[in-house]
């Protein structure tokens, strides 16, 4: 329903010349906003996701301490369900929103509503103000950014009211830890206990709380506003450069093609630092599903922290803390060269793989055609070589603007020479991680867990009786995937359940399945590939043992193939018993503790510490 029009000042006052005589001058024109949301409220608000239900909101004037009138619009939320709690605070129903303006109408209706309360106030711009930062960083901007609408430059700034009464008020608790009620018991002030509309009482409250804090000391109120980035600014990270571990932390479970770009959408309405988001990559250069972003302060780490488990596109992402070291570790550099070719602000950052090695500027300028130039030509192009000299068929390159790297992506799997090319999304530090890796460090790393026969016997053949399963989720266990096989489960061999782990000892997202059969391999993986475990879909495909064999002791197993093991494996000396006895070869396996060893159990599970998979 549509609030009344706001009410004009009194007959004979005339606000605009007030305000301007005002021997008090302050800040320009407030809006008091307050909003909630389907699921959690309090500290917790915006930390599930759920869609914004309703916003609240009234014009103060600071200077001639005039209100405008107290406003209320429901908003339509696409997933209806309220939980108890909002159930029971704001007495509002599925039916009612259901009825109400989508986000975008309401945020029209706000606009024109607060332009007219502003302009019979006197004028001026306006500046939102709110209990808090969860409301407009939490809620607003993520819901705004997944449903892909621009919201007005209104929304980029806003005063924290509990900032500002901690300004005047420095004895009171934290200001994180101030509410709106507690903000009014400590000025002392009354409030009308027998509101119940849910909103009112709180937008009514702050008001008071504003026009409180007005009557004393002003000089420092309301003078620094609070900002909400609105673009992500790019820019290299020096080794050493020192962070702040209060600032960083880990996204787990990307996928494979997000950039940096979708990485800071997916933190819309947190301040990144600049240069912020590096990609991690695994031990053959490609992204790993993993980021470290460095925020501006700890406050927003600690929001981004709230959104462990929410969702990029069909993906949920984990977040977990993480430290400055290891975030220049992945994203700082050493190279001048490097840092001349990152030292150009604001530009799209493209990777090639898979040049020629013979390809040089030329050619890739030639391959990418004129409608794409590299900014500043051949200067705009970063090849990557081995510390010898040698090219690896890896470079980078530069682009003004995004729409001459979307034109050069589209040049992506097209042939230079007799080899097609790669082209992707890259970020500052992921240059830096690719050349620290080919100028410090051997090609392929070398496995340092000694070697031990296998406790028990492990078929050799090239017949394809396993299967893979890639894009596990992390917190799967051998029950979660038992469950998942479902009746496939029972074609498993003892001890056929192996597990595989990254360098860093975490899940690698990969198991290996052996089956009595190459016909069972083949049904199982009919019947399971692309199904759903914990909201990630699984890809289960048919492999031989000996493919599984060589993954297990630190080779790579990718689309195209085999590759082999990172380092020449020592020969292992299997134990009398077993080779006299066992009709078939023995493979190495890796070192385990003995609360790791397989048991006796018809399930059990090898976690093998290896290069993570292509």
């Amino acid at each position: 329903m549509t609030p009344p029009p706001p009410q004009p000042p009194p007959p004979g006052s005339n606000p605009a010349s007030d305000s301007a005589t005002d021997p008090r001058p302050g800040p320009g024109p407030l809006v008091v906003l307050f909003g909630a949301t389907a699921g959690a409220m309090g500290p917790d608000l915006g930390s599930d996701e759920t869609d914004l239900i309703l916003l609240v909101w009234q014009v103060v004037e600071p200077r001639s301490r005039q209100v405008g009138t107290l406003h209320k619009s429901l908003v339509r939320a696409e997933a209806a369900a309220l939980s108890p709690q909002c159930r029971e605070a704001s007495g509002l129903s599925a039916d009612s929103l259901a009825r109400a303006e989508p986000l975008d109408k309401v945020l029209q209706q706000f606009s024109q509503l607060v332009s007219g309360d502003v302009a019979l106030l006197g004028g001026g711009p306006y500046m939102l103000c709110t209990d808090g930062q969860q409301l407009l960083r939490q809620v607003l901007h993520p819901e705004a950014s997944r449903k892909n609408l621009v919201l007005p430059d209104t929304f980029f700034s806003f005063y924290d009211l509990r900032r500002e009464f901690h300004v005047q008020h420095p004895s009171a608790c934290p200001a994180r830890e101030l509410t709106v009620a507690t903000m009014a018991q400590d000025l002392g002030l009354e409030t009308d206990a027998t509101e119940d509309d849910f909103g009112v009482w709180e937008v009514k409250t702050m008001v008071a709380v504003i026009l409180h804090l007005l009557e004393g000391p002003s000089g420092q109120l309301f003078s620094k506003a609070e900002v909400v980035k609105q673009k992500y600014e790019t820019g290299p990270c020096s080794k050493a450069d020192v962070v702040d571990s209060e600032t960083v932390v880990r996204a787990r479970g990307l996928p494979w093609q997000s950039s940096d770009q979708d990485v800071a959408r997916f933190f819309k309405g947190l301040n990144i630092a600049r240069g912020g988001v590096a990609l991690c990559l695994n031990a053959q250069g490609r992204r790993n599903g993993e980021a470290l972003i460095r925020f501006v302060d700890s406050e927003q780490r600690d929001l981004a922290l709230q959104r462990h488990k929410h969702h990029m596109g069909v993906r949920y992402i984990e977040v977990y803390k993480a430290t400055g070291e290891e975030f220049v570790k992945i994203a700082g550099g050493t190279s001048l060269e490097v840092a001349r070719f990152l030292s150009r602000e604001d530009q799209v950052i493209l990777r090639l793989r898979g040049l020629p090695f013979s390809a040089g500027p030329a050619d890739v300028l030639g391959f990418l055609g004129p409608e794409c130039p590299v900014t500043g030509g051949a200067d705009g192009l970063l090849f990557v070589r081995h510390p010898d000299g040698r090219p690896t068929g890896d470079a980078f390159a530069l682009f003004a603007c995004e729409e001459l790297a979307q034109a050069a992506l589209r040049r992506h799997k097209g042939i230079l020479g007799k080899r097609y090319i790669e082209l992707f999304r890259s970020t500052a530090a992921e240059v830096q991680q690719v050349l620290n890796r080919y100028a410090s460090s051997p090609l392929l790393p070398t496995l340092t867990a000694p070697l031990l026969p296998i406790p028990f016997p492990l078929a050799a053949g090239t017949g394809r009786d396993c299967v893979r399963l890639r894009g596990l989720p992390y917190t799967a266990t051998i029950e979660d995937i038992l469950s998942f096989l479902g009746e496939a489960a029972a074609d498993i061999r003892p001890h056929g359940v192996h597990m595989v782990l990254n360098q860093q000892g975490r899940p690698s997202g990969d198991a290996f399945i052996q089956m009595t059969s190459a016909e069972r391999a083949l049904a199982a993986a009919q019947r399971c590939h692309k199904k759903v475990m914990k909201e990630r879909y699984v890809e289960v495909v048919p492999c031989s043992t000996e493919e599984m064999s060589r993954v297990l002791m630190g080779g790579t197993l990718g689309r195209s193939g085999l590759s082999p093991p990172p380092c020449k494996l020592p020969s292992p000396q299997f134990p009398p018993p077993l080779w006299a006895t066992s009709p078939r070869p023995l493979l190495p396996w890796p070192l385990l503790p003995p609360q790791c060893c397989p048991s006796q159990e018809p399930w059990s599970v090898c976690r093998v510490s290896h290069i993570p998979l292509v």
